[in-house]
């Protein structure tokens, strides 16, 4: 490329994703769209299973899986320019094909018009600013919180795919099988990654991936790659499959509908308020600047998404590695969102990451997200003990809703009683009423 069109291609980068404002440059932005994207690589493989497991196709899943990411991601990175990544949730998917279609009895078809409709809720309540109007009325001490708590979370979760901790009923987890290959090659990958990170070493996290993915070959952790260019799968046995009318106007649509709902709604904003506070995007008032624009993202998602036959889109917390890697704009967005439309054709190589070359990555962010725990207000235990609350309820209970839930409500209650509950704003008084109620037996 000749310097003239790289300036050209420098400029349009930079009046696009205002690279400099931001106190960043294409290579960076780049290595951490590239590390976003392997760190959630591996849901191209788990939610077509998943899903697969309600009676859907599993190659057309991970054609819906992949667009839909590319898709929404793209879009945040245009709309908002900010570094986040989406794809079908984790959570979301397992409610999809065990709790509404193998628990409840329903069709996938059912579910999927469901998804179809909470995605059209989603885009008026964006509209309406009612989802921006709940991000800014979370106190600022409990969004720094949340980063925290998805930090741990994430870790949680890196621990738990290496199987480097394992279920166990006497104390719910224990060291796994510290000899196996899996568990070995993630404690080496930890190894090298933290070296890589000591040495400030550009890319570490992504490097590490790929060491780690390399070293797994001779474990016989790492699969060898069945091909290398693959057409992508037909969309066709689950593109536009949605109930008639006669289902759409029940009460158990509005169930379903509900539950969606409510853990994509809050899912998404810690997400998008634990990121962005790990990466200092929120501004003096502790607010996500654009975030109508960001939510407009996950909303579009997710009705596309149902459209070509996949569960819910959400923000994703990998999008966190990326962040530690140095992005700070949309462009890393457009890189992630890029490699899912390029995982169309290069299947075979894309998927052989295995989850314990990732671990590695996610402990490490896990280690990066405590940063704002330090801006916390320990001192005064009406912020301290709901922030704590939020903090360790999202690995426990494997959800982010959760902790946001333990935390909204602690807050609420404890600010109500102490005779300081001027400082609650109306909104964080009605969504704690829609929590308790939520939880009570009779909703339950």
């Amino acid at each position: 490329m000749s310097t003239k069109a790289q300036a050209g291609e420098n400029s349009f980068l930079e009046r696009t994703f205002k690279l400099k404002e931001h106190k960043t440059n294409t290579k960076t932005e780049v290595l951490a769209g590239i590390t976003t994207f392997m760190t959630m690589a591996y849901i191209l493989i788990v939610n077509p299973l998943i899903l697969g497991d309600a009676g859907m196709d599993i190659p057309a899943l991970f054609t819906a899986t992949a667009l839909s990411a590319a898709l929404a991601t793209i879009v945040m990175a245009f709309t908002a320019n900010y570094p986040f990544a989406l794809a079908p949730g984790m959570g979301l998917n397992a409610f999809f094909a065990y709790g509404v279609v193998i628990g409840m009895g329903y069709s996938w078809q059912f579910a999927l018009t469901a998804i179809l409709i909470e995605g059209i809720i989603f885009l008026i309540l964006t509209a309406l600013n009612v989802r921006e109007a709940i991000v800014k009325a979370i106190p600022l001490n409990m969004k720094h919180a949340v980063s925290v708590g998805i930090g741990l979370f994430i870790a949680f979760i890196g621990l738990a795919n290496a199987e480097i901790v394992v279920p166990y009923e006497a104390t719910a987890v224990t060291l796994g099988n510290m000899t196996s290959p899996g568990v070995v090659l993630a404690l080496v990958g930890l190894v090298i990654t933290g070296i890589l990170l000591a040495k400030k070493v550009q890319g570490a996290l992504l490097l590490g991936i790929l060491l780690t993915t390399a070293i797994g070959i001779p474990l016989g952790v790492t699969p060898m790659p069945s091909g290398i260019v693959s057409a992508p799968p037909s969309l066709s046995p689950i593109l536009f499959k949605f109930v008639g009318f006669d289902q759409i106007f029940s009460f158990d649509m509005v169930v379903v509908v509900f539950t969606f709902l409510f853990v994509d709604l809050f899912d998404t904003l810690g997400t998008l308020v634990g990121v962005a506070s790990k990466a200092e995007m929120l501004d003096k008032d502790g607010n996500l600047p654009k975030a109508k624009q960001a939510l407009f993202a996950d909303a579009i998602g997710t009705t596309a998404g149902a459209c070509m036959g996949t569960s819910t889109v959400t923000t994703y917390v990998e999008s966190a590695s990326g962040v530690a890697e140095g992005g700070r704009t949309g462009l890393t967005a457009l890189t992630t969102g890029g490699l899912f439309l390029l995982a169309l054709l290069f299947a075979p190589i894309f998927t052989i990451v295995p989850s314990a070359a990732t671990a590695p990555a996610l402990i490490l962010v896990g280690l990066f997200m405590m940063e704002p725990i330090m801006k916390i207000d320990l001192k005064d235990y009406t912020e301290a003990i709901p922030a704590f609350l939020t903090i360790i309820m999202m690995p426990l209970t494997y959800s982010i809703a959760e902790g946001i839930v333990f935390g909204i409500v602690s807050y609420t209650l404890l600010k109500s009683l102490t005779g300081r509950g001027r400082e609650v704003s109306v909104i964080m008084y009605v969504l704690t009423i829609i929590f308790i109620v939520k939880h009570l037996p009779i909703f339950s």
